[in-house]
């Protein structure tokens, strides 16, 4: 069988799909990635073989404004290499172009912040492509995989096959303080994923925190980029700076601060680790209110300090964090559970299923 999988947006498309297009791959099958040039790096880091389909970076919302280049793009390659199936995820393009070929298309995303209205705009705005196409309707789904695990899934969520989480990022060469506790001592972890510098701050308002942190006793790491680690290691004191495996280090630590993106999020939900969440973006809120509604997390809204400082509600946040074990029972809770939903390659049986005489 040959799959094409489609991918847009961030890095994190790339590593949620992975997973899946491996295990098919494994499994025998032909894949191709069908991505945006800035994903390229990223999709090379996991071994996936991809082809660009367009210069820039999809943004999730605006497919009206890019889905008439996205689908000629798609029609091209696919007149080159014809899929017997289509994966897509956020965007509802490729689910276009499988109406367009006649073939199985199957939804592959994280659901954890609702999405149904902002759906239903964008099939609509579809409807001049529909039309320039041929197509007289947008045929639903033949199967939605959802990563999310059940218990942070937002009410009123769509029905879908849940699917393990499997933790899938760039790698480098490890060493071994990245996959070893260190002794008699806690570890937290600070990450902007790979957008900023340093979680959308500077080491000066970021030094607080380290140094609420390291004087309990805690361990700090801080995942950056190589230009941030170069300007900020000397004001940041005692603390580990610089490219960190988020799936290595994450079963070694005891508390986690970031901003809510999808591979951070769920990657430190799947080692059981409680997390202080400063969403940079309402899709990073919507991770952060889903994930601290369950008792796994703190919030802090920089937008919306509620007579609070900022920089003092991460402090509180996270010393809150250490000094109470509920939030890391609640976040192994979730990893217990997530451990337990099928895996890429069970899900890929029922797929080999849609395409089967």
């Amino acid at each position: 069988m040959k799959i094409l999988f489609t991918v847009g947006g961030s890095q994190a498309a790339v590593f949620g799909v992975a997973p899946l297009a491996a295990a098919a791959r494994n499994a025998g099958h032909e894949i191709l990635l069908a991505a945006d040039e800035p994903l390229m790096a990223a999709a090379q880091s996991v071994g996936l073989p991809a082809v660009c389909i367009t210069p820039e970076r999809m943004r999730y919302g605006q497919d009206a404004l890019t889905a008439a280049g996205r689908i000629d793009a798609l029609l091209e390659l696919t007149a080159l290499w014809s899929p017997d199936l289509v994966v897509g995820g956020l965007s509802h393009v490729p689910r276009v172009l499988a109406a367009k070929l006649k073939v199985p298309y199957i939804r592959h995303i994280w659901h954890i912040a609702p999405m149904a209205r902002r759906d239903a705009t964008a099939v609509a705005e579809l409807a001049p492509q529909l039309q320039r196409l041929g197509l007289t309707e947008l045929p639903p789904p033949d199967l939605f995989i959802d990563l999310c695990p059940p218990p942070l899934r937002p009410p009123g969520a769509p029905a879908a096959r849940a699917m393990r989480w499997v933790p899938r990022v760039s790698q480098r060469r490890v060493e071994p303080w990245m996959y070893t506790r260190p002794e008699g001592r806690r570890r937290a972890l600070i990450t902007a994923g790979t957008r900023n510098l340093l979680l959308d701050t500077s080491a000066g308002s970021l030094r607080p925190l380290v140094q609420e942190l390291t004087g309990a006793g805690v361990e700090v790491l801080i995942a950056a980029l190589p230009e941030a680690a170069e300007r900020y290691a000397a004001e940041l004191g005692e603390v580990r700076i610089g490219w960190i495996p988020l799936d290595v280090v994450a079963p070694t630590c005891d508390l986690a601060v970031h901003h809510g993106g999808a591979t951070t999020a769920m990657t430190l939900l799947n080692a059981g680790v409680p997390q202080l969440i400063v969403p940079d973006n309402g899709y990073g809120k919507a991770v952060a209110e889903a994930i601290s509604g369950y008792g796994a997390a703190v919030m802090v809204d920089r937008h919306r300090p509620q007579g609070q400082d900022p920089q003092a509600a991460v402090v509180a946040g996270c010393l809150e964090i250490l000094g109470d074990p509920r939030y890391a029972q609640r976040a192994r809770a979730v990893a217990a559970q997530a451990a337990t939903l099928p895996t890429p390659d069970e899900v890929l049986r029922e797929i080999e299923a849609l395409t089967a005489p």
